[in-house]
């Protein structure tokens, strides 16, 4: 498996990695919890017929700068840099989890940025009848349970990449979910069920239907919130990130609605 090509932008002065890898037509993709501290089977699944371009939210794996943004639309305006110095405004999005929340955010302020939209089991709505699990507040060993359907595949994402320093690592993986905490907690409720609405890009959701971390009728919230312009499929056998536990059938999905 070839490596990506790695280069840099900037956003408010500190630096972002962005990832890009395959031929083809853009597609962007903004990682779920956790980040991207490797790069992925279904990102590569992705780049046989697309232009993969990743980048690295502020705080995650390959960025700093998370503690600069304190409010929601900090971080709003943070994405939108990114999304634009990444070459990615125009092209076609997948964003998953708390990437999931900002990929629908752009489509729905910045309706030119985003031709086409995949959300996996995004963050950014809260319903009191039915809570989000926390995922600051559990214990390490609940924590890949909560993540992936297989609990191994969220082990072996944040487990330390080649040429890591075992040391700085774990700090590493403090930091990003420190940024996504700034960004959504308390549990992720950040009023974007009230622009869904404004989302014309015709969008898939996809959703595990072993989602431990998001309730399933979170995934119909987004589904009738976008204005009948979404579809939503459900993945066998995946937990809340589905492209970890199921990268092929994800991503085959995610080609189908691209076209």
């Amino acid at each position: 498996m070839s490596e990506p090509v790695t280069t840099t932008v900037d956003v408010n002065g500190f630096a972002c990695r962005v990832w890009t890898k395959g031929s083809g037509p853009k597609l962007g993709f903004l990682a779920g919890l956790g980040g991207l501290p490797r790069w992925l089977p279904f990102l590569d699944r992705l780049a046989e017929t697309r232009t993969v371009i990743a980048p690295s939210l502020p705080g995650y794996p390959g960025a700093t700068g998370h503690t600069e943004l304190d409010t929601h639309l900090d971080w709003v305006l943070a994405v939108r840099q990114l999304i634009d110095k990444a070459g990615l405004a125009g092209a076609d999005l997948v964003g998953a989890s708390v990437g999931g929340a900002f990929a629908a955010e752009m489509a729905a302020i910045f309706p030119g940025h985003v031709r086409r939209l995949a959300l996996i089991a995004p963050f950014g709505l809260f319903d009191d009848e039915e809570p989000a699990a926390d995922p600051w507040a559990q214990r390490k060993e609940v924590l890949p349970g909560l993540m992936c359907a297989d609990g191994e595949k969220w082990t072996a994402l944040v487990s330390p990449p080649e040429g890591a320093n075992s040391i700085e690592w774990p700090i590493e993986m403090t930091r990003a979910s420190e940024a996504a905490a700034r960004a959504f907690w308390p549990l992720g409720n950040t009023g974007l069920q009230k622009r869904l609405g404004l989302i014309a890009s015709p969008t898939l959701i996809l959703w595990g239907d072993r989602d431990a971390l998001l309730p399933p009728s979170y995934a119909r919230k987004f589904a009738t919130g976008i204005n009948g312009a979404s579809r939503l499929e459900i993945i066998a056998d995946a937990g809340h990130l589905a492209y970890l536990d199921q990268p092929d059938t994800v991503a085959r999905a995610v080609l189908r609605h691209l076209g």
